[in-house]
């Protein structure tokens, strides 16, 4: 560890750290489940000044991890736009995943049972609660920029409503303020998926993967649109009847998630993402936005069909100080992953402002 540290110093390269945060106090959800205890894996990278004011904290999507150079690599990391040279940057991988986090292959410890299909539903407003006390824990007093795509970006928009002075600057991408009733009814048919899959109800880590691959394929296709596949997955055999790219595609997609994911998670999160609206307990999403006191700039893809533009134009009307602009994708929804060049431009022409 220390000869680490010493060639860290001498080459003033920036260490990235995993680790655990527990929290032994209780944490209230909003379905009223109290959970007596809970834990979150993180990861930092770089270090924090002086006047703590280099603080970027990251929020993942839906089956990411806290590691944003895995999945964002474009725009976080050395001489990237979060650079660890610049900025102390922070990522939790969101409870319910399976990447380190509570989850439900931990054990209740009221009951000493693993969760499986026990395990509490947290909704994005959930998740950042979940994280105050890390943010206390690592001397966080306030985060210059915070930023995230997707279910990402509805946590993002979750905490700069509840502390309305915390970011100095949001960049939420490709999300929206209230999950849509298109998108609920997408995340309901893959579940109908894991349901519809004759091991799902079995208390074990393998069950509902079958479902879970089905559901996987038709998340890919909310996630890309008619241009992506008409691109990529393209016959150039006019004579072909059967065995076609794209299908051979969806498989690919759904057998690449199974070795890495598992449908419990898949299943929580995805309710997860059904329950975000920032206007519930807060009169209206309206006024909840306007709540938020962060220079906003809201982010839309033009071909995203998962979370079309509109719902980022309404967050750049009703945030006091918020602004919309939207970037075109060959890519869709999955653009705000793949579009490192033209994010990075739009973000820090904001910043320099």
């Amino acid at each position: 560890m220390w000869l680490s540290f010493i060639f860290a110093k001498i080459f003033k390269i920036q260490i990235l750290t995993k680790s655990i945060f527990s929290s032994k106090k209780p944490l209230t959800l909003e379905s009223g489940y109290v959970l007596p205890e809970y834990h979150l894996a993180y990861t930092t990278y770089g270090k924090m000044n002086d006047k703590k004011d280099n603080v970027v904290w990251i929020f993942h999507a839906l089956t990411a991890n806290s590691v944003p150079t895995e999945w964002w690599p474009g725009l976080a990391g050395e001489g990237k736009l979060f650079d660890p040279e610049k900025y102390f940057i922070v990522c939790v991988n969101m409870p319910g995943s399976c990447y380190g986090s509570i989850g439900p292959f931990d054990k209740n410890p009221e009951t000493g049972q693993i969760y499986y299909h026990d395990f509490p539903l947290f909704t994005p407003r959930d998740m950042v609660r979940s994280y105050k006390p890390l943010k206390e824990f690592l001397g966080i007093e306030k985060v210059k920029i915070g930023i995230g795509g997707s279910m990402g970006g509805q946590q993002l928009l979750e905490w700069a409503i509840e502390e309305p002075d915390l970011f100095e600057y949001i960049f939420p991408i490709g999300t929206n303020a209230q999950h849509s009733p298109w998108g609920i009814a997408l995340n309901a048919s893959q579940r109908m998926c894991i349901e519809a899959d004759t091991t799902w109800k079995q208390k074990n880590k393998q069950a509902g993967m079958e479902g879970m691959k089905a559901a996987r394929s038709i998340a890919l296709i909310s996630y890309r649109n008619y241009e992506t596949y008409d691109v990529t997955q393209h016959e150039e055999n006019l004579n072909k009847i059967e065995d076609f790219k794209s299908e051979s595609y969806q498989k690919y997609q759904g057998e690449k998630l199974a070795k890495r994911f598992n449908a419990f998670s898949y299943y929580f999160l995805s309710k997860g993402m059904d329950a975000h609206n920032v206007g519930r307990g807060r009169e209206s999403v309206k006024k909840a936005l306007q709540r938020i006191n962060s220079k906003a700039l809201a982010i839309g893809i033009t071909t995203d069909i998962l979370f079309p533009v509109n719902e980022q134009k309404l967050m750049g009307k009703y945030i006091p100080n918020g602004e919309f602009v939207e970037i075109h994708s060959h890519y869709g929804h999955d653009g705000f992953l793949l579009e490192f060049e033209q994010i990075t431009k739009i973000i820090a022409g904001f910043l320099s402002k």
